[in-house]
């Protein structure tokens, strides 16, 4: 009989509950109502058509009653547990991730519930934000750190990739989701890889890999791309 290797003097893993994360460009807080409601409120009406939307199973909101009332259901919620990504250079709150499935006996967390004004995505900032997230997972005592998306949802399923989460594989028919079938994607790191990742982000996100522009000289998914155990087959997609 095979066994695999054995997990000795395993600790469980902290919650994330109240947790306050700063980086240099971004700061994670717990949602205050009073504070991040009306200025998510603002920053995701930016985005006209709705399409941050698309893939979660909730909003869009009609108003900004409506969406403080669906905030404020979710503030007291242990698992998934919500923070607002707040700007440094504005102190803005300007998007939202959450921890969720969190199994702190065997050390398991899954990131998501993911929720980027059109202000914050495709930014310096944003990339910030999930390195806070993975860091604080793996320097709290997380093995594993999961990424799922709707099979459909082609820009999750390569963001996963260049964050360093490696493809595993698709759930079938895994949740109905707004009336519609979902096949799941999955994706995780793990904490052998952690070192490795953590030396990606930092070149990355050092000042000196961006010009005068903002642009990065040298991306992030050319960095994490020899650390993926295994690479997105786009099963559901082509």
């Amino acid at each position: 009989m095979e066994h695999d290797f054995a997990v000795e003097n395993f600790k469980p893993a902290k919650h994330p509950k109240n947790v306050r994360v700063a980086g240099t460009a971004v700061i994670l807080e717990p949602i205050d109502i009073s504070k991040h409601a009306r200025e998510l409120f603002d920053a995701y009406s930016e985005d006209i058509e709705g399409a941050i939307w698309e893939y979660l199973p909730y909003g869009p909101f009609s108003n900004f009653e409506e969406y403080a009332e669906w905030l404020g259901s979710i503030t007291s919620e242990d698992d998934p547990t919500f923070f607002a990504i707040v700007r440094t250079s504005d102190n803005k709150a300007v998007g939202v991730a959450a921890y969720l499935r969190i199994n702190q006996a065997e050390g398991s967390i899954e990131v998501g519930h993911l929720n980027y004004a059109p202000t914050l995505q495709r930014t310096k900032e944003s990339t910030e934000a999930m390195y806070l997230m993975m860091k604080w997972a793996f320097e709290n005592g997380y093995r594993r750190y999961e990424w799922k998306c709707n099979a459909l949802n082609r820009k999750s399923r390569y963001a996963a990739q260049r964050l360093g989460f490696s493809f595993e594989g698709i759930f079938r028919q895994s949740n109905i989701v707004k009336g519609r079938n979902r096949n799941t994607a999955w994706f995780a790191a793990i904490d052998s890889e952690w070192a490795s990742l953590k030396e990606c982000y930092e070149t990355y996100l050092s000042d000196s890999n961006f010009d005068e522009n903002g642009m990065h000289k040298t991306a992030l998914s050319a960095l994490t791309k020899p650390i993926l155990y295994k690479l997105d087959s786009l099963e559901f997609l082509d």
